[in-house]
């Protein structure tokens, strides 16, 4: 109980004397002690990258979640460690209206089926944006998220203790100087030893000779406690400078996110462009025209599994859940077919296909 009594003592004086410090300072009555140049030039860089972090992260989650209140939903389930229902996206929800609309109004109308198609093709753009969304939260808001939590909140502790060591290492020098002072000023006293009484006298001298040994022991302990309180800060400034020079590490690790982030939207806008121009083929041939092309004898129609880039010229580049026309020639190899979609033509793996018809 002594012991936590003590060490609550101490520790409320060392708060009341780093306010004393804090507080003289903000008068202009004490002096402060400013960290060195590079120091001060890594903590400016590492709070631009902080406030440029939180702004860039915070607007990417309104990219992939306009809506406001779907986003603090999710912040929500967030902080109460819970998993968000899955939601689809607008235009998944859109596609659903369309393919119902049309089912009521009737298929076999020309309304009717262009609402069956562009709700087809609704919803696979619908897919493509949720993927879209998940790939960018785990390539660019994770890492930025990381940052803000993990390593600024280290690095904000340890700039914070930082300001402690020097608060208490500039009250050790203004303690010191103050111990000088009086022991200066003892030193420089008149001595009125002639002109009084020999009992005064040696009383006084005996009083005086115990002054000045007070005020040289005192001077004595702030000097060694402004040392130590030198070697601490010295330690601190150490570490938190490490701690700040790794933002340039940071800076590489958020480089190579925002490169997976923009392979992603580029994926993302490239899919959608082809869903589009499959959409509006189909819409034509099948809707406005009513008369599609004839196909090559023995010609099949086939849904796109994965991703695939062309290799050569030979080749026909395909994105997941499209819908292309495939067909085979005399002479080539089993594992590969001709696909067709609009004036494109080329070959295509059979392994990346799912045959319709």
């Amino acid at each position: 109980m002594d012991f936590n009594m003590k060490k609550l003592a101490s520790g409320a004086g060392v708060f009341f004397t780093r306010a004393v410090q804090f507080t003289e300072e903000r008068l202009g009555q004490a002096e402060r002690t400013e960290p060195d140049a590079d120091l001060e030039r890594l903590a400016g860089r590492a709070d631009v990258t902080r406030l440029w972090t939180e702004r860039i992260c915070r607007q990417t989650e309104v990219l992939l979640r306009p809506n406001p209140g779907v986003r603090m939903e999710e912040f929500l389930y967030e902080k109460l460690d819970r998993t968000a229902p899955q939601r689809p996206a607008s235009g998944q929800l859109l596609g659903r209206h369309m393919e119902d609309a049309a089912r009521s109004l009737g298929p076999e109308l020309a309304y009717g089926r262009g609402l069956l198609l562009v709700g087809a093709c609704e919803q696979r753009l619908g897919r493509a944006e949720r993927e879209f969304s998940q790939v960018s939260a785990v390539a660019l808001i994770g890492p930025l998220r990381d940052f803000l939590e993990g390593d600024w909140s280290l690095i904000t502790k340890e700039r914070r203790l930082l300001e402690n060591r020097r608060l208490d290492l500039d009250a050790c020098k203004a303690r010191l100087r103050r111990a000088q002072a009086a022991e200066s000023k003892a030193a420089t006293q008149p001595d009125f030893q002639e002109t009084r009484p020999r009992n005064y006298v040696l009383s006084a001298s005996a009083s005086g000779l115990w002054t000045q040994e007070v005020e040289k022991a005192s001077g004595l302990q702030a000097g060694d406690e402004l040392q130590r309180a030198q070697a601490e800060f010295d330690q601190q400034a150490e570490v938190t400078k490490l701690l700040l020079g790794d933002i340039s590490s940071t800076h590489v690790n958020h480089l190579r996110c925002l490169h997976e982030f923009v392979e992603a939207q580029a994926a993302y806008y490239k899919q959608c462009h082809l869903h589009m121009e499959d959409l509006q083929k189909e819409l034509y041939y099948s809707v406005l025209r009513g008369d599609p092309p004839s196909p090559p004898p023995g010609s099949r129609r086939a849904r796109v599994l994965f991703d695939y880039d062309a290799a050569d010229a030979s080749e026909l580049s395909l994105y997941a859940d499209q819908l292309i026309t495939v067909y085979t020639v005399p002479g080539m190899d089993s594992d590969w077919l001709i696909g067709e979609r609009e004036n494109h033509r080329g070959r295509v793996p059979v392994t990346y296909l799912e045959l319709l018809s």
